[in-house]
């Protein structure tokens, strides 16, 4: 009996660890994803997704046009992409209730022509990423299982690059902030550095060009001052070439 109690706490746990930070990590890689290919997308946590006329979904994870989320929050109540309000992906974290995940959400969205599925297991000993997806405008779900130590290959985002390892065991997402803001300083840092190194070396260049100026205006004057004294030479009747 302790056996069994103990078991379904660890999964519980398990489920409830997995969405705490797989979700946000989740969310993290789509969000720089979707920002480094310029793409008209957005990545939600919330989104209600409509399975049928009278239910609906709310995925750990969804990415849709911003356009289908503008739609959505603009109607009454909560905000719930409708029918004809595709996302591209939805992404399952599974829970305790792992055949909601695996079955009956797998129909529903598949039925509701969601062009993608993830579902992302983190229970002991089952760890994969599984993905479900129309390909080849076929009309059911090609199934295809990413286990650790493997790289997710997507269908609808395919230059998106993911590590099962890293979606069941993630960073916390915290630091990898802090450490881009850590990057963005020391690049801007260099930024500075070499705007003030190119800003010296204008400086010297203007400087250099100025005495250039000075020198040749100089050696102007000393050829005018030259000539002056060759010509009163010539007017004294004396030729300045046999001056020593």
């Amino acid at each position: 009996m302790h056996f069994i109690l103990d078991h379904a706490i660890e999964t519980f746990r398990d489920a409830i660890c997995a969405r705490l930070f797989s979700k946000p990590y989740l969310v993290y890689k789509l969000q720089r994803y979707l920002a480094a290919h310029n793409l008209d997308l957005v990545v939600k946590t919330g989104l209600g997704v409509r399975t049928d006329e009278d239910k609906s979904r709310i995925p750990d994870v969804v990415v849709c046009t911003q356009s289908l989320l503008e739609q959505a929050a603009a109607r009454p109540g909560a905000g719930i992409l409708d029918f004809d309000e595709r996302p591209l992906l939805v992404v399952e974290v599974v829970s305790e209730n792992r055949r909601a995940d695996y079955a009956i959400k797998r129909g529903e969205y598949e039925l509701a022509n969601v062009p993608e599925y993830c579902i992302v297991d983190p229970k002991s000993g089952k760890e994969k990423i599984r993905l479900l997806a129309f390909i080849d405008g076929e009309e059911s779900y090609t199934q295809t299982d990413f286990l650790p130590g493997e790289e997710i290959i997507s269908v609808v985002f395919p230059d998106l690059v993911l590590l099962v390892d890293e979606i069941l065991n993630p960073p916390f997402v915290e630091e990898l902030v802090k450490a881009e803001q850590a990057q963005l300083q020391e690049l801007q840092q260099q930024a500075i550095i070499e705007r003030q190194r190119t800003q010296q070396l204008e400086q010297e260049a203007i400087i250099e060009r100025q005495r250039t100026q000075e020198e040749r205006q100089r050696t102007q004057e000393e050829r005018q001052r030259a000539d002056r004294l060759s010509a009163r030479l010539r007017e004294l009747g004396v030729d300045p070439d046999t001056v020593v």
